[in-house]
């Protein structure tokens, strides 16, 4: 299966994610919506970019190298490659324009809302996720919510993105929970097609 395959499957799933989200996110956003239908949009080919390039610049080098030592080292390489391809698309999302990174979460947090007097919490270096964001939540939730959100004193050991607690309940919206949930559902049949031919060579 060669990189063009690769890219076109990693975006039909991608285009896939990137429904569900507008989705459940329907009628809770006002034009931030529009921003966040844009991000996404520049997410799924930021991602499918970097797919792509990983495949191309390391797959050759990596394989090649694999194929002279035992089946486990083959292995380790192509966990090595997903690895390097999933940990960029979470440094993409880190690393967004402060607007649009606002953006982003502001949608994900009022669709992963329960009651709306939950707390976030956010990482010890996370500055982007403030007062005026979580505001800008509080009057984007609809009726039936109390649009009472506050913002945790306390920080948490996370990258980017955030953590809704009520209670003793916590839901991970964290960059690192959101790609590795993708992962999930794509690494099985991913590796399939980036190593599916090398691994019938061998």
């Amino acid at each position: 299966m060669n990189a063009e395959q690769v890219v076109d499957k990693i975006l039909a799933e991608a285009n896939g994610q990137a429904e569900t989200i507008r989705s459940e996110a329907h009628g809770k956003a006002d034009e931030g919506a529009s921003r966040l239908q844009t991000e996404l949009d520049a997410f799924e080919k930021e991602t499918l970019r970097l797919a792509k390039e990983a495949a191309e610049d390391k797959k050759a080098r990596m394989l090649a190298a694999a194929r002279m030592d035992n089946r486990k080292q083959y292995l380790f390489v192509q966990v090595e490659l997903l690895d390097e391809i999933f940990e960029k698309a979470i440094d993409r999302i880190n690393s967004l324009p402060e607007e649009d990174y606002q953006a982003l979460m502001a949608a994900l947090m009022a669709n992963a809302v329960e009651t709306g007097d939950e707390q976030i919490l956010v990482g010890k270096k996370e500055m982007r996720i403030n007062d005026r964001v979580i505001k800008t939540v509080n009057r984007q939730l609809g009726p039936g919510f109390k649009g009472n959100l506050q913002l945790a004193s306390e920080r948490t050991d996370i990258r980017g993105g955030f953590i809704l607690r009520r209670g003793n309940i916590r839901i991970n919206v964290s960059t690192e929970v959101l790609v590795g949930q993708i992962r999930q559902e794509l690494e099985t049949e991913l590796a399939q097609m980036l190593f599916g031919d090398e691994q019938g060579q061998e």
